[in-house]
């Protein structure tokens, strides 16, 4: 999944949500996608936008696993397969968005 259909599914989850209230940066890859959750809907775009509460690594293929819902948010973290830096409850807010 191209990085650009990532971000879309992101956007259509975070719509469905409440808002997050706080800024995400996901590194997937050698690309970043920031989240600033800040705002309803969140703003979603691929550009490093400075500092964020919660630095999410991922690779592509495990992102698109995560949105599917193949891949649970802890086992993957538990796993290696993401990392996460800076808090870990804006990390768990995320995970209840993205296991709908």
């Amino acid at each position: 999944m191209e990085l650009d259909a990532l971000m879309d599914e992101m956007r259509q989850r975070a719509g469905q949500n409440l808002k997050l209230g706080y800024k995400v940066k996901f590194v997937v890859g050698d690309d970043v996608i920031f989240w600033d959750g800040t705002e309803h809907p969140p703003v979603i775009e691929p550009a490093d936008k400075g500092d964020a509460n919660t630095t999410i690594t991922i690779s592509p293929e495990n992102l698109e696993k995560l949105l599917a819902g193949k891949l649970d948010p802890t086992l993957g973290y538990m796993t290696g397969k993401l990392k996460v830096e800076g808090s870990m409850g804006v990390a768990l807010k995320l995970t209840s968005m993205f296991g709908d």
